[in-house]
């Protein structure tokens, strides 16, 4: 469970260094249509920092300190400075999923939600799920912006299996 988890984790990152690469330029990151109150930018650093917090501070012990209120408020944040924070962000869920034993999973996750207790397991799947809800935004925000429908390979089926 924990190696088919870590694979669809590192695969989304994965899609959406791709999507931040495929903006045609940084200010494209950056561009808020009416309606949109996160672009992409915003949301390739809410998710390094979220993911950088709760697999690798939490799970980890890494040390890690998140801002998050910073993750929404910066703009005009370079594109390599935030492909080096997914890089991070994909690190940190190596180190924490690597360094946790199986038996772990169905252990509660270290943090209490409003009173919520939730196993490891099902914080993971959460995270996940979380990942790949903002890995839509960011590609649908690239091709509002860009007016680019081509696609950088999400969610892609093949990334999760061994070739024999």
């Amino acid at each position: 469970m924990k190696a088919e988890i870590a694979k669809i984790l590192q695969r989304d990152l994965a899609a959406i260094r791709r999507e931040i690469e495929a903006y045609p330029s940084e200010a494209d990151l950056w561009k808020s249509p009416p309606g949109i109150t996160n672009p992409g930018g915003t949301m390739a650093l809410h998710v390094a920092g979220n993911l950088r917090h709760f697999f690798g501070a939490v799970l980890a012990k890494d040390g890690f300190v998140r801002d998050r209120s910073a993750e929404f408020a910066a703009r005009d944040v370079p594109r390599a400075d935030i492909v080096a924070r997914l890089d991070a962000a994909a690190a940190a869920v190596t180190r924490a999923l690597d360094s946790l034993p199986e038996s772990r999973l169905d252990e509660p996750y270290p943090v209490d939600f409003d009173g919520l207790s939730l196993s490891v397991r099902q914080f993971v799947l959460h995270l996940a799920v979380h990942l790949a809800y903002h890995l839509g935004q960011i590609d649908y925000h690239r091709r509002l912006v860009t007016g680019d429908a081509r696609t950088v390979g999400a969610a892609s089926i093949p990334e999760l299996g061994d070739r024999a």
